[in-house]
Order: structure tokens, then C-alpha cells, then sequence
């Protein structure tokens, strides 16, 4: 009735499966994640005070930003000489973009997922949004407007290609 102790990996018996996860190279991604924002958040409370907040209309404009280079980075087909060496082609995709899967194991498999998710690329992106946004706010603003209309296009674009297909 009482717990087990025994010397098993922490991570044996998460995924017995034939996909088995790489739990570790996950925790050093993260651990590299985590202490890269915290390094850059303190050295630019160094150089100055940290806001006390984001404005709403610079919280959109970085949220539409970190969307479309997100995007970019994960399924761009002109990205995919960045995305190779951790993953393999797999098709066509939406307007302009690839759909692949991570390949290889260890750290090479955890990247090529991370590099493929732009869901997954959201929050790294973000957080280097906020990074810079902190260190120079003006330049960090120019650089979201550009992507920014870039995905506004993007889903006009769409519209558009939509109602030509409707006959509008």
C-alpha cells in the first residue's frame, strides 16, 4: 500500500509506445527558453525600468506580429532551408507554405517539432517581441507593422480567393 522507490529514469514509462518522446531535449529547450527571456529581461532593466504594462494597441500589433512570423518560420516554403536539417517534406501546404515532419531523435527530433508548430513557436516568438519591445520599443513597433500587414494581407488574400470562388 505503500509508494514505490525505485531507480527507474524519471522519464521511463511516459511513452512506451513506438513514439517514444524526447522528454529530455524538451527540458533543455525549455530551460534554454527560460533562462534566455529572463538574461534579456534583466539586462534591459538594466539599461532602464521595466513598463509597468503593454498598451492594448501595441499588445495587438505584437499579437498580429508574433502570428505572421510564427507562421513564417513554421510553414514558409522559402524557410524551409532552416527547417531541413530537422525535418523532412512532406507536401504542399496553404498559400505559400509546406507541410513537413521532424525527423531524427534526441534533440534533433524536439527542434524539428518546435521548428514545424507555429503554435508551439508562438510563445518563443512573442516572448522575443516583448524582449525587444522592452529594449527599444520604437524599432520593435516598425518591425511588427511590417509583419503585421503582412498577415492582414494574408487573410485578405484569402477573401478575396474566396469570393472569386463564390463568383462575387
Amino acid at each position: 500500500m505503500g509508494v514505490e522507490l525505485t531507480e527507474k529514469p524519471p522519464f521511463e514509462g511516459y511513452a512506451e509506445t513506438a513514439e517514444r518522446r524526447p522528454l529530455g531535449a524538451y527540458a533543455m529547450l525549455i530551460a534554454g527558453f527560460a533562462g534566455g527571456a529572463v538574461a534579456a529581461l534583466f539586462a534591459a532593466k538594466r539599461r532602464r525600468p521595466l513598463p509597468e504594462r503593454i498598451e492594448t494597441r501595441d499588445l495587438a500589433l505584437l499579437g498580429i506580429a508574433t502570428h505572421k512570423l510564427s507562421r513564417i518560420v513554421a510553414k514558409d516554403k522559402v524557410t524551409s532551408v532552416v527547417r531541413a536539417p530537422f525535418t523532412e517534406y512532406q507536401e504542399p501546404g496553404g498559400p505559400a507554405e509546406v507541410e513537413e515532419k521532424p525527423r531524427g531523435e534526441g534533440m534533433r527530433l524536439a527542434v524539428g517539432e518546435l521548428l514545424t508548430c507555429p503554435w508551439c513557436l508562438s510563445p518563443w516568438t512573442g516572448t522575443a517581441f516583448t524582449v525587444a519591445f522592452v529594449g527599444n520599443a520604437r524599432l520593435t513597433r516598425l518591425a511588427a507593422s511590417a509583419l503585421s500587414l503582412s498577415a492582414i494581407s494574408d487573410f485578405l488574400q484569402i477573401a478575396y480567393k474566396a469570393g472569386e470562388e463564390r463568383g462575387l
